[in-house]
């Protein structure tokens, strides 16, 4: 049997509770928490309406992007969990964001979720947010929620598919918008 170099031992050594804290593994899917090498991704996601178009707030700024990943960060040291950056295992190639966050109308912890375009249909979207769910109640969140769009039909069959039930409605700028939650 070949035995690792030392700084293959030392470098597993190192990773082993980052792995087990912060990043999630599917069976397609690497999450990892954001980093400042993730910020050309994370921008040319967030600048896409066909992605950021149905997000809170919308589509952002490159500088606003670099904001929000700055507090991605920031989130994580402070409540240890967060957004993730969503990879397939296979190719290594960044498929968009998932995560839970504070809601900033004081709704509660939310499940988020933002993937390519190129990536609907495909389940990932699904997999990834079971993923989280299943980090966040882990890590003591009794209760989270998700708001999706009355008409982002694909969004609510995701919700509905992890075990989010329906928890009422809102307007929010001139949409309905359907709220789901998951109780720990």
């Amino acid at each position: 049997m070949r035995q690792p170099p030392p700084t293959e031992t030392c470098l597993s050594a190192t990773m082993i509770p980052l792995r087990s804290t912060r990043i999630l593994n599917t069976e397609r899917l690497m999450l990892i928490p954001p980093g400042r090498e993730n910020l050309a991704d994370l921008t040319r996601l967030k600048a896409d309406e066909r992605v950021f178009g149905w997000m809170l707030h919308g589509v952002r700024s490159a500088e606003r992007a670099r904001e929000e990943l700055e507090d991605d960060i920031d989130f994580w040291e402070v409540r240890g969990y967060g957004t993730w950056c969503v990879f397939e295992r296979d190719t290594g190639a960044f498929l968009g964001i998932c995560g839970l966050m504070e809601r900033p109308d004081g709704r509660g912890v939310a499940l988020r979720y933002a993937l390519w375009p190129e990536c609907r249909g495909k389940g990932y979207a699904r997999e990834a947010a079971k993923a989280s769910l299943g980090f966040g109640h882990r890590a003591g969140l009794a209760r989270i929620i998700a708001v999706a769009r009355d008409e982002n039909v694909a969004s609510r069959a995701v919700l509905t598919d992890i075990g989010m039930a329906p928890a009422g409605t809102f307007r929010h700028q001139g949409h309905e918008m359907m709220m789901f939650e998951s109780l720990g």
